[in-house]
C-alpha cells in the first residue's frame, strides 16, 4: 500500500469516526439505491436466491400467497392487475400464468429486465407490460384495474405523505369494486431495539469486490420508524459509501385510516397473513381494501 493509499484509507476512518450519532430521517431520500445499475444487478441476484426470503420470498411460500390473493381479490382469467414494486416480476407472471393481464412498476432496472425475460420464457409476454419507473411517478387514475397488491412491507419505506399518495393513486387505478391488497409489517411486534453490526465479504449485495460493510439500526418511538445506516468501505480503492434506510411502521388504526382517506369504501384486515404458513407470518398485517360500487 502506498502513501497514497493510506491517506485515502485514513480519510475513510476518519469519516466512519467522525459520522453524526444518528442520521436524520428521509435523509437523501431514506431508501435503498434501487436505481443504481451495479445495486439493482446485486439485488436481483439476491431476490433469485432460493437459500433465502430477505429479499424475495422462496417459491413455495410465495405460491401459497398468489393463491390467497387470487381468492381474496376473486381474480379470474382475463382480471387487469396492477404489481406496484413488482421487482422481477415473481408474482406478476405466476398471475399472468393463471390468465391475468398484469402491469408491474418497479425503480430497479435489472429487476425490469428480468421480469421482461421471464414473461418471455413463460409465453406471457403479451399479457405482462412491466414499467421501469418510480411508483411516486405512477398515474393510472381512471384505468380500471381489477386490482392491486402492494407487497412485503415495500409500502413503508416511503415517508407518510407519499404512501398516503400512492394509497390515492391506488384506489384511483381500480374500477368500482375493485381491490388492494398492502402486506405491512405489524407494529406491534417490530424490533424496537437499536442495534450495530459488521461484516466482510468478497461480493455480495453491497460489493463486487471485498469490502467491510458496517450496520447500524436506531428506533425512533416518537415517529414509530426505524432508520438503518449502512457504510461500506471498498477494499480495493478505499471508497466509502453511507446509505440510509428508513421503515416507517403503522399500527393497524392508522393505516385502515389512511387508507379510508384514500378513496377506498372499507378494509378487511389479516393478521399473521391469515393464518398461511409463512416462517414469519406473525411480523405481518395484511390489508384488504376495496373500492365503492360494483363492475
Amino acid at each position: 500500500m502506498n502513501e497514497n493509499s493510506e491517506a485515502v484509507f485514513a480519510e475513510a476512518l476518519w469519516r466512519i469516526y467522525r459520522r453524526p450519532d444518528r442520521p436524520p430521517a428521509w435523509i437523501k431520500g431514506g431508501n435503498l439505491p434501487w436505481n443504481n445499475p451495479d445495486f439493482s444487478r446485486r439485488m436481483l441476484r439476491e431476490h433469485l436466491d432460493e437459500s433465502h426470503g430477505a429479499a424475495s420470498r422462496q417459491t413455495t411460500e410465495r405460491d401459497q400467497q398468489i393463491q390467497w390473493l387470487w381468492d381474496h381479490l376473486g381474480l379470474e382469467k382475463g382480471a387487469r392487475v396492477l404489481d406496484i414494486t413488482c421487482g422481477p416480476g415473481l408474482y406478476a407472471v405466476e398471475l399472468a400464468k393463471r390468465g391475468c393481464q398484469v402491469t408491474g412498476v418497479d425503480f430497479s432496472p435489472a429487476a425490469v429486465v428480468y421480469a421482461r425475460e421471464l414473461a418471455k420464457k413463460n409465453g406471457v409476454q403479451d399479457t405482462c407490460t412491466f414499467l421501469e419507473q418510480d411508483v411516486r411517478k405512477m398515474d393510472f387514475a381512471g384505468a380500471e384495474f381489477d386490482a392491486a397488491i402492494f407487497l412485503y412491507g415495500q409500502l413503508a419505506v416511503f415517508p407518510p405523505v407519499d404512501a398516503q399518495w400512492l394509497l390515492k393513486q391506488s384506489a384511483s387505478a381500480l374500477r368500482p369494486g375493485g381491490c388492494l391488497v398492502v402486506e405491512l409489517l405489524n407494529q406491534d411486534n417490530i424490533d424496537k431495539r437499536h442495534g450495530t453490526w459488521w461484516h466482510t465479504d468478497d461480493t455480495g449485495l453491497w460489493g463486487d469486490g471485498p469490502f467491510l460493510h458496517l450496520g447500524e439500526r436506531f428506533w425512533i418511538d416518537e415517529e414509530k420508524m426505524s432508520i438503518e445506516r449502512f457504510t461500506i468501505l471498498h477494499l480495493d480503492s478505499g471508497e466509502l459509501e453511507e446509505i440510509i434506510l428508513c421503515d416507517q411502521s403503522y399500527s393497524i388504526e392508522r393505516m385502515s385510516a389512511m387508507v379510508g382517506k384514500s378513496g377506498f369504501a372499507g378494509v378487511n384486515i389479516f393478521p399473521a397473513w391469515d393464518g398461511l404458513p409463512l416462517y414469519d407470518a406473525n411480523e405481518w398485517v395484511v390489508y384488504l381494501a376495496h373500492v365503492a360500487g360494483q363492475a
